[in-house]
């Protein structure tokens, strides 16, 4: 059983694996000694272009922040708990929890990335509230999940070259998603992905006597306090009418950018997540009572993003994502670039861990590789997509907001999702390979 084959795993990371924030400090200095030791570069050069980039994904770093924020708030709607809480009711048995937990999470992701961390992670704590079921296998199940958003709806790299003007549009043209996201091999890829994931962690769960059960008082969310209309201010405060005339105002700016042909993107997707729970809430005390809960869970994201940053830009500036990209190619076949571009992919999202920035680092590497070998385009990018999503599994910079939410540390996961990593990354990189 897979439960014996994860415990080393489990033992190893719960020993070894750092907060994330000394993982983005001691990542940093990875980089550093990268940059200067293969990429012949000077310390000084090295800390001037991690400075210069530290803030560049302040933007970014908000629209995480408001991912968590608002995914958060909205979760804790009275109409999304009891939907949540009659869903996790379902659930009668350990195995059961787990199984259940990691399908919604993968429809979820599948939909919206943001949209599945905090549903994945919320329903979580709604299992975990009804059923005795070790707490850190079913927060990892909630976090698997995330294994297929690229090549779900709100993909990055299939969305981008499917976009007319695109940056590499001169050399690849417009890919459709129906040749990226909806071909068959990333169909049957999904279908795997929904089949092998659920069971996976479904044989990963440790006997009764060896799990960790959370006690479910501390999952509960703090009471609001009783309403009171002793001055002029607490009307305005409890009332719905104020609250609803803003929700439907903003819901009434999403449909008409709908039906202008709009799509969705992480504003979008902040801004339905937000006046959604403005209405759902109803009024304005509601609002900022679910929002008090939420903030207190972001305070990794605010912290640690503008880390990333850092290494992010050294990585580009310096041409250390571009080298470590080139080696991993340099013996590919046609046939075999695909596997080698998840691979290379994979390694990169370690150090620059943000889907549309991975592009723009591997597409000037990759594409003429392709080209030149022969390869097939829109495999190759749903293989750095694929890449890209895979090695998120052991990447806490994703994981900060489910683990917020779920009141666990890197540590308590990763064991789970190593396993994950290994059995995923030989099944995709089979398909790319022969499908």
């Amino acid at each position: 059983m897979l439960s014996r084959a994860s415990k080393p795993f489990v033992k190893l990371v719960e020993r070894y694996l750092p907060d994330p924030y000394i993982f983005v400090l001691l990542l940093t200095l990875v980089t550093f000694a990268f940059a200067s030791s293969i990429q012949n570069q000077s310390i000084l050069t090295t800390v001037q272009q991690w400075g210069d980039g530290f803030w560049g994904l302040l933007t970014f770093s908000m629209q995480m922040l408001l991912v968590l924020v608002t995914g958060f708030m909205l979760a804790c709607t009275p109409l999304v708990k009891a939907i949540l809480e009659r869903l996790a009711s379902v659930a009668k048995k350990p195995g059961s929890a787990i199984v259940l937990v990691t399908l919604v999470s993968l429809i979820a992701s599948w939909i919206n990335w943001g949209f599945g961390l905090v549903v994945g992670a919320l329903f979580a704590k709604a299992l975990a509230k009804n059923v005795s079921v070790d707490y850190r296998l079913l927060v990892a199940s909630a976090y698997s999940g995330f294994i297929v958003w690229h090549g779900g709806l709100a993909g990055s790299v299939p969305l981008t070259i499917a976009t007319p003007g695109h940056f590499s549009e001169a050399q690849i043209g417009v890919i459709r998603t129906s040749e990226t996201i909806f071909s068959s091999f990333n169909l049957l890829l999904l279908a795997i992905m929904f089949v092998i994931i659920p069971l996976v962690n479904r044989l990963m769960l440790p006997p009764e006597s060896e799990s960790v059960i959370v006690d479910s008082a501390k999952l509960q969310d703090d009471a609001l306090p009783p309403a009171t209309n002793e001055r002029p201010a607490d009307k305005l405060e409890n009332s719905k009418v104020l609250g609803l005339l803003v929700g439907f105002a903003g819901l009434a700016y999403l449909m008409n950018y709908f039906i202008e042909g709009g799509g969705l993107n992480l504003n979008i997707v902040n801004t339905l997540f937000l006046f959604l729970a403005i209405v759902l809430h109803g009024s304005p005390r509601n609002v900022l009572h679910s929002l008090h809960q939420a903030v207190q869970g972001g305070s990794g994201i605010v912290i640690q993003f503008p880390f990333y940053a850092g290494i992010m830009a050294v990585m580009v500036q310096s041409g250390l994502a571009q080298t470590m990209s080139q080696w991993l190619i340099s013996f590919a076949s046609a046939e075999s670039l695909p596997v080698w571009s998840f691979v290379s992919a994979g390694v990169v999202n370690i150090f620059v861990p943000s889907g549309g920035g991975q592009w723009a680092v591997q597409a000037p590497v990759i594409l003429p590789a392709a080209a030149e070998l022969g390869a097939e385009i829109n495999r190759v990018a749903m293989a750095v997509a694929w890449g890209d999503a895979w090695t998120n599994l052991i990447q806490p910079f994703w994981a900060l907001p489910v683990l917020a939410i779920a009141g666990l540390k890197a540590k308590d996961i990763m064991g789970f999702c190593l396993v994950q990593l290994i059995v995923t990354g030989v099944i995709i990189s089979l398909v790319l390979r022969f499908v």
